[in-house]
C-alpha cells in the first residue's frame, strides 16, 4: 500500500479517536485502573481501541488486529492491524500532551506502514518504509555533527536501570549533548522529523514500536533492538540516523 492510500484510509478514524481522546483528556475526574503489570489504563485507552477496531472490522473483515488492551483476533491473518490507543498514558493522565495513538499495518508479519497521531499537538506522522510525511510534509532525520551535539530521548529512564545496563546508559548520556524524558511515540516522532537524534526504549511490546518502524525508515533512520539486532524480534528499540546509531549501540553494548 502507498503511503497516500494508507493517509487516506486511517485520516478519519484518527480524527474521530483523537476528538474522543481529547474530550477525555480535559476531564478533571478521569478514573485511572491499574492493569497486572501495574501500568495505568484509562476509560479512553479502552474507547479508542473499540473505536478503531470496529473501524477496522467494517473496512477489512479479513484483517487481523493486535491491540494492547484487547489482545488479538485473527492474529494468523496476511494483514494485520496493530494498535496502541493511548501511547504515553502516564503523560495522558498527568495533563502532559506528549501522547499519541499508534497504528501498524503489518503484512506477512512485516511493518508494512505506520501511523503516529498526536491529538494535543495537531501534528500527524505516517510512513510506508520509503516516506514519511508529517501533516502532508516529507520528512526525514538529522545527522549532527557528532554524538556529543546529539539529543537523546528515552520514555522513563527508571526502565532502562530495570531493564538494561544503566552504567552504560550514563556513559552515552554524558556524552551527548543532553538528555530527555521526551519519550513515547512523542521520541520517534522527534527523531523522524529531524528534531532530535537518538529515541531509546529499554523495554517495549510490539504495538509501541511497529508503528514506528515504517516511520522511521522513511524517514532514513536506522532502528534496531537494544543490542543491535532486529527490532521486530526484541522487546527494545534505538532509533537514529544510520551514521550515528552504530555508535549509540557501542556505548550501550561496549
Amino acid at each position: 500500500m502507498n503511503i497516500e492510500d494508507f493517509e487516506a484510509v486511517v485520516w478519519g478514524w484518527i480524527q474521530e479517536s483523537g476528538a474522543l481522546i481529547m474530550k477525555h483528556f480535559s476531564e478533571t475526574s478521569l478514573g485511572v485502573d491499574r492493569k497486572e503489570d501495574g501500568t495505568p489504563v484509562t476509560i479512553a485507552d479502552r474507547n479508542v481501541e473499540l473505536l478503531l477496531r470496529k473501524k477496522i472490522n467494517t473496512n477489512f473483515p479479513e484483517h487481523g488486529i493486535l491491540g494492547e488492551e484487547f489482545g488479538s483476533e485473527k492474529e494468523d491473518a496476511e494483514w494485520l492491524w496493530m494498535i496502541d490507543p493511548i501511547d504515553g498514558t502516564k503523560s495522558f493522565i498527568s495533563g502532559v500532551p506528549l501522547f499519541g495513538t499508534v497504528l501498524c499495518l503489518c503484512h506477512n508479519g512485516i511493518p508494512a506502514c505506520g501511523a503516529i497521531h498526536l491529538p494535543a499537538l495537531n501534528e500527524w506522522l505516517v510512513g510506508n518504509g520509503k516516506k514519511t510525511l508529517c501533516n502532508g510534509r516529507q520528512v526525514s532525520c538529522r545527522l549532527p555533527k557528532s554524538i556529543s551535539e546529539a539529543t537523546l530521548l528515552t520514555s522513563d529512564e527508571a526502565d532502562v536501570r530495570m531493564h538494561q545496563n544503566y552504567d552504560n546508559w550514563l556513559a552515552l548520556s554524558k556524552r551527548v549533548n543532553f538528555s530527555r524524558t521526551w519519550g513515547d511515540c512523542y521520541g520517534y516522532f522527534l527523531v523522524a522529523t529531524g528534531k532530535a537524534d537518538i529515541m531509546a526504549d529499554p523495554i517495549v511490546s510490539p504495538w509501541d514500536v511497529f508503528g514506528a518502524i515504517p516511520i522511521l525508515d522513511g524517514a532514513g533512520a536506522k532502528v534496531s533492538a537494544w543490542n543491535g539486532g532486529n527490532v521486530r524480534n526484541g522487546n527494545s528499540a534505538v532509533a537514529a540516523h544510520p551514521a550515528l546509531h552504530n555508535e549509540v549501540l557501542l556505548y550501550l553494548n561496549p
